[in-house]
């Protein structure tokens, strides 16, 4: 009798697993069959679901400072559109809007003295036409400045910008930094598109990058590459170098563009190729935002940037010139020259003195020790270690401002566009 009851009591309890087997399985078939016909007929909205648990690369971006996590652009994984995977175009879309073209008149030289009869007799006549330049800018607030090189705007008469949306205006000139050659203009437009400020110090060697301008005139263009280096400096473009360096298509016009990241974010200013052709050769430079940055904030809170300066003229350390001076060190930078009347004169630097550390950083060449020096700020007082002859020092040195100087423009013959 109790084995009849135990059977009894198995078999039903198999019907009940039968019946929940059954209902779990006709579940699953349907999910699968609405799943098949979303991903057919609405693959963008399967795009929405998978990225809402997190970032979703084209809602996350709307910020001032951006880093490498806050968008999936790079993958295709945004719910804008389909993408086609390795694609850059929401990149481009995201950064496009916010480069401008600039153009720039300038009277010729030569209208005043062609007003002059005994010119015109003894010079002949000569073309009266203005002189007309190329070049791109980024806007960088809502109020409508607009980031570039100084190179591009130098000695102009007259600035005209020309957005991507076909808007054009005139153009101010607000501030300028010869010695890392940017500049700032401001047009006075409503709802201007503004880039999005990435961080250049995340950049590594071998990372995707975007270049967007306006080269030879043609219209805005956008070309891919990749970081080649990073740091370059001693290259006699500008004072202060620590450029990116990049394959991407630069070329002539492009000079004030924006080098963009893969999610769209600016990480540099575009601004000089090797080149003697005049055209892209693989080789192009571009100023990192920590520098463009901080020439911004300075022109738009005191309408220059100040630097510290201390008067000498600093020297590479080679064999000869340690042996000339008598030095041991076989490092740091050599002081040549030095101001009488400067801040190191007073100080007691002499020429011959080996620069080893400036206020606890060290030194090994001379690109290192101007951009220490012009971190200083004017007017307070910091400790330069220095080896003379056999000894070492340490002197205490009061840094003025750096006396504003004049662009150079007849730089290496190979840096055609700049």
């Amino acid at each position: 009798m109790l084995l009849v009851v135990l059977v009894a009591k198995t078999q039903a309890v198999l019907k009940s697993m039968k019946r929940a087997w059954l209902l779990f399985s006709q579940v699953v078939t349907v999910l699968v069959a609405v799943w098949f016909v979303l991903v057919t007929l609405k693959p963008d909205w399967v795009r929405g679901l998978g990225a809402s648990g997190g970032d979703s690369g084209w809602g996350a971006i709307g910020v001032t400072e951006a880093g490498r996590t806050d968008s999936g652009l790079g993958l295709g994984s945004s719910g804008v559109g389909s993408v086609a995977p390795g694609s850059f175009s929401l990149a481009a879309k995201k950064a496009s809007p916010a480069v401008v073209s600039i153009s720039t008149r300038r009277k010729s030289d030569s209208v005043q003295s062609q007003m002059d009869p005994w010119f015109r007799f003894f010079g002949g006549e000569r073309d009266e036409s203005p002189q007309i330049g190329l070049g791109s800018g980024v806007i960088v607030s809502p109020e409508g400045y607009i980031l570039t090189n100084n190179h591009v705007i130098e000695g102009a008469d007259e600035i005209e910008v020309v957005l991507n949306d076909a808007r054009h205006t005139t153009g101010k000139l607000i501030g300028a930094d010869p010695d890392t050659d940017l500049a700032i203009i401001k047009i006075n437009l409503a709802h201007v598109p503004v880039i999005v400020i990435g961080n250049s110090d995340t950049l590594q060697i071998g990372d995707q990058v975007l270049a967007i301008g306006n080269p030879f005139g043609v219209g805005q263009t956008v070309t891919s590459g990749i970081v080649s280096a990073l740091g370059r400096n001693q290259l006699g473009i500008n004072t202060f170098e620590n450029f990116i360096q990049t394959d991407a298509a630069i070329n002539p016009g492009n000079s004030g563009g924006a080098l963009v990241d893969v999610y769209g974010n600016m990480v540099g200013i575009n601004t000089a190729i090797v080149s003697r052709s005049g055209a892209s050769t693989g080789i192009g430079f571009a100023i990192p935002m920590v520098t463009a940055k901080q020439v911004l904030e300075s022109i738009l809170k005191d309408g220059q940037v100040k630097r510290g300066w201390i008067g000498i003229e600093p020297n590479e350390l080679s064999p000869e010139l340690a042996q000339t001076f008598g030095l041991k060190a076989d490092h740091g930078v050599i002081v040549t020259g030095v101001l009488q009347g400067g801040p190191a004169f007073s100080a007691g630097i002499r020429p011959g003195d080996q620069i080893l550390e400036v206020d606890g950083h060290p030194v090994t060449n001379v690109s290192e020790l101007l951009s220490l020096v012009a971190a200083l700020k004017p007017g307070v007082t910091t400790v330069f270690k220095l080896q003379r002859k056999d000894s070492l020092t340490a002197l205490s040195v009061t840094p003025a401002q750096r006396p504003k100087a004049k662009r150079q423009m007849g730089v290496q013959h190979e840096f055609l566009e700049r």
